[in-house]
């Protein structure tokens, strides 16, 4: 019996160091970065209000005036769900009536009215979030990303902020690349290189990079939006955006 104590205890010891390696990947992932998780109702701060889930309450379309209705509605239509207000950056932009229906068609143009099709639109939408690090933006649009077709390994390159040299990934061409290298300098350097910037030129031509930078100055302006009323993704809510490591 006192033997078979011994052999247990060393099966322990000799376990523990995996036990704790397991944790470790379940915790941070396997690129070391923390792994936010669910939303619980216990993460979201006290000065949040509940039907809005940010720090002003939801904007009601019959306490609006005539303009302000009209503003409502070049978002959603009476009998689509909404009619109670509208949800996310929109919800708070509606506090500016006039602001949210100039928005409107700047939103309509980068986002939809272009020639490239959703897979590039939403790959420089998760690139924008990555880089700006919002991890409510990232976190609605990587299921998007994902339904355009975006390919999985792509998608790691974009939220681990992985090199883009790797060769022989699926689906990363030129395009892709030139496209999440420009957006990175975009945000997060001084400058567009000129090397960067002649090869968006190339790919997209004068008005394609213009509605580029457009599509990350909308994306910018939701990013900031949700930064400074603090909206909350819903509790039972998935993020996708690990912490930046660098």
């Amino acid at each position: 019996m006192k033997k078979t104590r011994v052999c247990i205890l060393l099966l322990v010891f000799c376990l523990l160091p995996a036990c704790a390696q397991m944790r470790f990947d379940v915790s941070f992932g396997s690129d070391g970065a923390n792994t936010p998780g669910i939303v619980a109702e216990s993460d979201i701060p006290a000065d949040v209000y509940r039907d809005s889930w940010a720090r002003l309450p939801t904007v009601q379309r019959e306490n609006l005036d005539a303009a302000g209705k009209e503003a409502f509605d070049t978002y959603v239509s009476p009998g689509t769900g909404y009619e109670t207000g509208l949800r996310g950056p929109i919800g708070m932009w509606m506090n500016s009536p006039e602001l949210a229906k100039a928005i409107f068609p700047l939103r309509q143009r980068v986002r939809y009215g272009t020639d490239k099709d959703q897979r590039l639109t939403e790959l420089i939408i998760i690139s924008t979030a990555r880089e700006i690090d919002n991890q409510y933006e990232y976190s609605a649009h990587e299921p998007a990303a994902r339904t355009a077709g975006l390919e999985e390994e792509i998608l790691a390159i974009v939220k681990y902020r992985r090199s883009l040299d790797s060769t022989n990934v699926p689906g990363l061409g030129r395009t892709e690349k030139v496209l999440i290298q420009f957006v990175r300098e975009v945000v997060s350097e001084p400058k567009v290189s000129a090397e960067t910037f002649a090869s968006a030129i190339e790919i997209f031509g004068n008005e394609g990079v213009t509605d580029v930078v457009g599509l990350v100055g909308y994306y910018s302006l939701v990013a900031m939006t949700l930064k400074a009323f603090d909206v909350q993704r819903q509790p039972g809510s998935e993020l996708y955006l690990p912490e930046r490591s660098n």
